[in-house]
């Protein structure tokens, strides 16, 4: 069933930050793992995957596509193994499925940049077995690999201490829970670090967070109006009140019906399982639909718990129902044009989905898709420059130079803004005005391609900060 439902995403080109993965000489080079072990550097697990697929395939993204899939069918396998120890085996059965087939899963399956998800949920799930068959140390062992893959995890212990409490009448073995926590503690502070540059205060953003979960809960029901970029907005304050309080009053109801192991159980893990990836930490995201594939494991045994005692042939419907969306899932993400072609549609006054589409359609196309966003985003200076980077490709560098010229008049500290203005400025031939522009932007980011680029045009080899190498390894 998963490979019916996911298996067209090996079809698939890469996407956003897959770009970058491509780009880091930690995945580039043959030397590449040891640059994993240098501070900063995030998920460096993750990031040994990319760099076996990169010596075996190179950028061919065929093989990129067959890991994430191949590790998306590790998941269910697990998904069923583990929870066969804790729910009647037709359930866990059910489970599977619903996990091996959901469309909220299409974005960690079909985005390569996702796969920290994924090889997160494989080594969480790991240790989920062997802590349920008493290997309580082995099970230690493979939650430090599942941080080292994501900090998604970082609530397992809680789930968990949980378990522990609950039905299963499982011996409580203190030390190695207490490991557990450890390791969690240490990777959340590091999370914690690298999260106060999002650019939004942690209360903001989990406030912000509220609307977020109702939507996630939503799309587990009825999953229609998924999108690579929802329309997600920074709520605050008083307004953001109500979708918590639905949040809550829905985990008060199941508390109430989460003995032996019932849908309420579940349900409360999955929302313990899914704090971390919503509401904990800041990122330069409000949501992000691969932020569900661990939780999806309590809510896929929620929902096996309310449906398993119902006919076959009606299981088989839910579950080919759920799987056809998948499947479209995978059409869409086959391409970038369709990609945000989907997003610009369900997410019509955000600028971000018609700046990606503009990149991925010829110049007359792309301009046109801008010229359309300027009803709703008039002067915006991402969209001014944006418009500039057309004509530049395009080798209009006059009028380039005055979208850019519109876009600093904007926001004078942009550092993309001000490369593109001295590309500009480079191709009339106004050299030292370029050099100017390079050297703010560098300024302002050290490690800004376009104006080391620039520079080098220009004869000037700058020296690129060690700072920079790593901080290709610390994406999200």
């Amino acid at each position: 069933m998963a490979l019916v439902a996911f298996g067209w995403s090996v079809a698939g080109p890469f996407h956003l930050d897959d770009a970058t993965v491509l780009s880091a000489r930690a995945v580039t080079e043959f030397s590449g793992p040891l640059r994993l072990l240098r501070y900063p550097q995030s998920h460096p697990l993750t990031w040994l995957t990319f760099w076996v697929n990169y010596q075996l395939g190179g950028a061919n993204p065929v093989g990129w596509h067959v890991v994430n899939l191949l590790l998306h069918l590790a998941s269910v396998l697990l998904v069923f193994s583990a929870l066969r120890r804790l729910i009647p085996e037709r359930a866990a059965l059910l489970a599977a499925a619903l996990f091996a087939v959901h469309p909220l899963n299409a974005e960690a399956v079909n985005y390569v940049h996702a796969r920290g998800a994924l090889l997160c949920t494989v080594l969480t799930l790991a240790s989920l077995r062997d802590w349920l068959d008493g290997r309580r140390w082995l099970a230690v062992a493979w939650f430090a690999g599942a941080l080292l893959a994501s900090n998604q995890c970082l609530t397992f212990p809680l789930f968990i201490l949980l378990l522990s409490f609950g039905p299963s009448r499982e011996r409580r073995e203190w030390k190695p829970l207490a490991a557990m926590l450890a390791l969690s503690l240490l990777a959340a502070l590091e999370t914690l670090c690298a999260s106060a540059s999002a650019g939004i205060s942690r209360l903001a953003y989990l406030a912000a967070e509220g609307p977020v979960l109702l939507r996630y809960l939503r799309l587990l029901l009825i999953p229609a109006g998924l999108t690579v970029d929802p329309d997600v907005r920074l709520i605050t304050g008083w307004p953001a009140v109500p979708s918590w309080f639905v949040v809550l009053a829905l985990a008060a109801a199941a508390l109430r019906l989460s003995s032996g192991f019932r849908a309420g159980f579940w349900f409360l893990a999955g929302l313990l399982l899914l704090l971390q990836g919503t509401s904990m930490f800041p990122t330069d995201g409000l949501a992000a639909d691969s932020r569900m594939y661990l939780p999806m494991i309590a809510f896929a045994a929620a929902g096996a718990m309310l449906m398993y005692t119902m006919r076959t042939p009606a299981l088989v419907v839910v579950c080919a129902s759920l799987a056809a969306i998948s499947i479209s899932r995978c059409e869409v993400w086959r391409t970038d044009v369709a990609l945000w072609s989907e997003a610009v549609r369900l997410s019509p006054e955000k600028l971000r989905p018609r700046i990606q589409l503009a990149r991925a359609l010829p110049p007359v196309r792309a301009l046109s898709v801008l010229a359309e966003a300027e009803e709703t985003a008039p002067a915006d200076p991402a969209l001014l420059a944006e418009q500039g980077r057309i004509y530049l490709s395009i080798g209009d560098a006059a009028q380039a130079l005055e979208l850019f010229d519109g876009a600093l008049a904007a926001n004078p500290a942009n550092p993309l803004a001000l490369s593109g203005h001295g590309v500009a400025l480079l191709e009339l031939g106004r050299s030292d005005a370029a050099r100017r522009d390079f050297e703010q932007a560098l300024a302002i980011d050290p490690c800004q391609s376009a104006a080391l680029r620039g520079l080098h045009r220009i004869g000037i080899d700058k020296a690129v900060a060690e700072s920079c190498e790593n901080r290709e390894l610390t994406l999200p």
